[in-house]
């Protein structure tokens, strides 16, 4: 072996008392100090980072489906409420589905006219219908039976069903349905 009394390639700086000894195309410091990881450590460190992401994102996807839930209750809640304020007004009729977003985004009139100079009624919500926070629409679908609490989905095309003889609304997509 051959005593270094300084760094050849100038890579590491030599401390007071520190001797290095050259062999092969490694330079080692006298004490056993390296300056690598080996891959051992490197695969240490991958797997537990592996575990700990195992564990964490599925609590990040359950969160994203209470979101989604947590968004249809409140749009649902605000819907119906709206509805029901709408038929207060109305004399208990519900907006008719043709004209349902008329009927609840335009002033309207007690006989539900969205024309004519007596509108002192809504509107009851601004802008459109909420969209369905599972499938992202806002389109309505009537129930397939009137007057009976739809138990499936009425079609892709909409994110509710609406039964505009007694005013209720309801969620288009199959989730709502599995957790009834």
């Amino acid at each position: 072996m051959l005593l270094l009394s300084s760094v050849d390639s100038g890579q590491i700086a030599p401390t007071e008392n520190t001797q290095f000894y050259k062999q092969g195309a490694e330079v080692m410091i006298a004490n056993g100090r390296r300056s690598a990881f080996t891959l051992i450590e490197i695969l240490v460190v991958v797997i537990v980072m592996a575990l700990l992401a195992a564990t964490i994102i599925p609590q990040f996807s359950s969160s994203t489906i209470d979101a989604k839930i947590s968004s249809l209750n409140f749009n649902l809640h605000t819907m119906r409420s709206q509805i029901e304020l709408y038929k207060v007004h109305h004399n208990g009729k519900a907006p008719e589905l043709n004209k349902f977003l008329d009927q609840m985004t335009k002033p309207t009139n007690i006989s539900g006219d969205t024309t004519g100079s007596d509108l002192i009624y809504g509107p009851y919500i601004s802008g459109q219908i909420p969209a369905n926070s599972f499938n992202g629409k806002n389109a309505l679908v009537a129930v397939t039976t009137q007057g009976v609490r739809p138990t499936g989905i009425n079609g892709t095309d909409a994110g509710w069903q609406y039964d505009q003889t007694t005013g209720g609304f309801f969620p288009n997509n199959e989730e709502f349905f599995t957790n009834l």
